[in-house]
């Protein structure tokens, strides 16, 4: 056991400074964002909207994802990193703390539309702060570390949130969130002030490329919107299978979300560690990824027993142990050839696009044609995802052989 906690611990070693503080502001964020996995239910249970109005309200929430990813990789390039996250963070936490007060189906969507496009103007940034402050032998253990960070917050939110709505009801939440996003701010102005902080891998590019003209890295995004639909089925529609269906409470709920938290941060600094020593190339990693998450919706409907849930969830929590490490470092190494905030901006959208379409589609596809069939679909979504990152894979193999 002593050897086998030194190992894990060695997998930590040789992080700057700047990425240790960057994941604990990461983590204090996310820990505050409990009341996204709980969205779909608030909208449902406490104002009493129909599944319809919550897929098209959740609808709002991808769209202004993607205009605020757009606006942040945009800013990123123009004013920098820095000022685009702590102006993200401190505006972010005033608007949540607002939202709770809106009750109507047209201002929930106007409302969460602002609040996602100044929360997510900080994804693309704080992909290029992680470039910059990480060592380029460390990319990806860095990527993971800031993956760690945010789980480690999802582990304890969901948990945590349960226990709230159970006691203060819904609107602590978007306090809690709202505080946490406060707090986040005020820890980087402190510690990642540009004055104090090292940048370890700057990057000057005279004559960038496009990220809308690279081909491959088109396909590598139609590729991202496919996952991120699927992969964001655990955070709308499956909340809701849980309770409908295997009627669990809420509690019972977050303590399953947490458990994907928890084992990530567990498992997923020395699997990603084990997986840089390996022959497989980045992108046939995400391609195992996405088939890893295909399989834990379609094991859904082989049996009414709830056990199968846990095994759901443990088969999704390891696909995107793999998939986001290495799609995150597959998008940073090819920004290095254009525009980073353009780059890492068309990363996040691709995820934000996923929010337009993935918790409508999966919500109406459950109303309309119930929960079997719509897993049998979302299974079908992430092996065409499995597909177009295997032919891509090939592709790009193929130029190298061809280069060499």
């Amino acid at each position: 056991m002593k050897t086998l906690f030194k190992n894990y611990i060695n997998t930590f070693k040789g992080l700057s400074d700047e990425i240790w503080w960057l994941a604990l502001i990461t983590f204090i964020n996310r820990a505050g964002t409990m009341v996204i996995p709980f969205l779909s239910l608030y909208l449902k249970e406490d104002l009493n909207f129909s599944v319809s109005q919550v897929g098209w309200i959740m609808s709002a929430f991808g769209l202004g994802s993607v205009v605020g990813s757009w606006i942040g990789g945009k800013l990123t390039d123009k004013i920098g990193y820095y000022k685009v996250m702590v102006r993200s963070l401190l505006a972010t936490g005033a608007l949540f703390i607002a939202l709770q007060f809106l009750n109507t189906f047209v201002s929930l969507c106007i409302g969460i539309f602002i609040v996602m496009m100044v929360a997510d103007a900080f994804r693309p940034a704080i992909f290029v702060a992680l470039n910059a402050y990480s060592k380029p032998e460390n990319k990806i253990r860095s990527l993971t570390l800031i993956r760690l960070a945010i789980n480690l917050g999802f582990s304890a939110g969901p948990a945590i949130g349960g226990m709230i709505i159970t006691g203060l009801g819904y609107a602590g939440l978007f306090w809690v969130d709202g505080i946490t996003c406060a707090l986040a701010a005020l820890v980087m102005i402190k510690v990642l002030n540009p004055k104090k902080a090292k940048v370890l891998d700057e990057l000057k590019n005279d004559n960038p490329v496009s990220a809308y003209k690279d081909h491959a890295f088109l396909v590598f995004f139609i590729a991202m919107v496919l996952f991120g639909i699927v992969f964001l089925q655990y955070f709308s529609s499956i909340t809701i299978y849980y309770k409908d269906v295997h009627l669990l409470s809420e509690f019972e709920i977050g303590l399953i979300l947490g458990m994907n938290g928890f084992v990530i941060f567990i498992f997923e600094m020395p699997l990603i560690k084990w997986l840089e020593k390996t022959a497989f190339t980045k992108l046939w990693l995400v391609f195992f990824g996405a088939v890893l998450t295909g399989i834990s919706f379609l094991i859904l409907n082989f049996t009414s027993w709830s056990g199968i849930l846990i095994i759901g969830m443990l088969l999704i929590t390891f696909g995107e142990m793999v998939a986001f490490p290495f799609s995150n470092a597959f998008a940073i190494e090819r920004a290095k050839k254009g525009n980073q905030g353009e780059y890492m901006a068309l990363y996040s959208i691709s995820f934000s696009v996923a929010h337009i379409f993935g918790h409508n589609a999966g919500l109406q596809l459950s109303a309309g044609l119930g929960f079997e069939n719509t897993w049998y679909i979302i299974t079908g979504l992430a092996f065409i995802c499995a597909l177009l990152l295997f032919s891509l894979n090939r592709r790009l193999n193929n130029l190298i052989k061809i280069q060499l």
